[in-house]
């Protein structure tokens, strides 16, 4: 079987999808996909199809659903020649729970934790441009937000939350690994947007100044702190942290002249706490 939710939901079996159309069932089997090869309480589906209200007949509708996704493993089943598997043996029902058993297959979130792992263990040990390969790798399994043609409810809205802070963290230690590796210049484009589109998050903004005030454009490097402060005040009601502050003042203490050369202390790369996304420190050098 092979899972991607890292976009768009496909299950396949034998190479023929297993996707159901039909909004609930394609709600349960997205819960199953994201934790193939894991007991499913039979409490979550419940929670994601009717949110703490569940109605008299959740278990037997839910095993309806159930019904209808074994009905697709079956003609895939059938279509792969498999005559050794039923789909009670793929999508198996356990004591007070459901398993999807994908045999062996791919999943993109387990290949996207593998290589993000790898990547942070790179990075770990100084090996930048290993760091930047694997994180880089790891980030093409996204082809748009989890789950992005599925309607989720409660369990699946917290997923999704959860994977797009997983995603933002081997993000921002890939951005790490190439400012490490002097891509300042190859980085302005993607931070630009990136700052846009997360008008709170420190670490990137402060990977944003320091890329910009490397590439000889300390002003705008300015300008960045300034704009992430006053979103900051505002919305938050919080100034920004003593790690960016300090990053602001190294900038303003560096001379336009020697912004794109500078190699001292106060400017070298982020340390990012991008594997603790909870964290707002962005600590420099």
């Amino acid at each position: 079987m092979d899972i991607e939710v890292l976009g768009t939901l496909a299950v396949r079996e034998h190479g023929v999808s297993i996707t159901p159309t039909a909004l609930k069932p394609r709600q349960v089997l997205a819960l199953l996909a994201l934790h193939a090869d894991q007991v499913v309480p039979v409490s979550a589906p419940i929670e994601e199809l009717w949110a703490g209200e569940p109605p008299r007949s959740a278990r037997a509708t839910l095993q309806t659903y159930v019904l209808q996704l074994r009905a697709l493993i079956t003609a895939a089943l059938e279509q792969g020649g498999e005559e050794d598997r039923t789909a009670k043996d793929v999508l198996v029902t356990l004591p007070g729970g459901y398993q999807l058993d994908s045999n062996g297959g791919t999943s993109d979130v387990r290949e996207f934790d593998r290589l993000a792992g790898l990547g942070y263990r790179a990075m770990d040990s100084g090996d930048h441009p290993e760091a930047a390969r694997l994180l880089r790798e790891a980030l093409a399994l996204w082809s748009g937000p989890a789950f992005a043609d599925v309607a989720g409810g409660v369990q699946l809205d917290m997923e999704c939350r959860r994977l797009e802070e997983t995603r933002l963290c081997a993000l921002d230690q890939r951005i790490e690994a190439d400012l490490r590796l002097g891509r300042h210049r190859e980085l302005l484009a993607e931070l630009t947007v990136l700052a846009g589109r997360y008008r709170t998050h420190e670490n990137l903004h402060g990977q944003f100044m320091l890329a910009l005030h490397r590439s000889g454009r300390r002003g705008e490097a300015l300008d960045v702190y300034q704009r992430l402060r006053t979103t900051l005040v505002r919305e938050l009601g919080i100034e920004p942290s003593v790690a960016l502050r300090r990053l602001q003042r190294s900038i303003l203490m560096t001379g336009p002249e020697t912004a794109a050369g500078a190699t001292d202390a106060s400017d070298r790369p982020l340390a990012s706490s991008a594997r603790n996304p909870d964290e707002r420190l962005v600590r420099v050098g």
